[in-house]
C-alpha cells in the first residue's frame, strides 16, 4: 500500500466520521453501564472463550448472569468488573 497526500476531500470526509463517531459516543456515554447488557453470544466474542468456558464461569458464581428462558444476559458492569479484579499491572523498571 503506497502513501498517499491527504487532499482536502479527504480530510473533509475523514471530518464528517468523526463527527458521526462522536454523535455516537456522546449517546453511548449517557448510558450507565449498568443499564447496559450483552448476551452469551457476545459476551463469548467480547471474552474470546468457548461456550463451556463461559458455563464454567456462571456455575461457579464467577460473574453474574440473567438468565430469561433459555437467553443469557451480562451487565456490561459485571464483564468491566472481571477485568478489573483480575488486572495485573506492568512492574515498572
Amino acid at each position: 500500500m503506497s502513501y498517499r497526500e491527504p487532499n482536502e476531500k479527504m480530510l473533509l470526509e475523514i471530518n464528517e466520521q468523526l463527527k458521526e463517531l462522536k454523535a455516537i459516543l456522546s449517546k453511548t456515554q449517557l448510558l450507565d453501564p449498568d443499564d447496559l447488557f450483552c448476551d452469551n453470544e457476545e459476551f463469548l466474542k467480547i471474552m474470546k472463550i468457548s461456550r463451556r468456558t463461559s458455563q464454567f464461569w456462571r456455575d461457579t458464581e464467577i460473574i453474574g448472569f440473567i438468565q430469561i428462558g433459555n437467553k443469557i444476559y451480562f451487565r456490561l458492569k459485571d464483564i468491566q468488573g472481571l477485568l478489573n479484579k483480575n488486572y495485573n499491572p506492568a512492574k515498572s523498571k
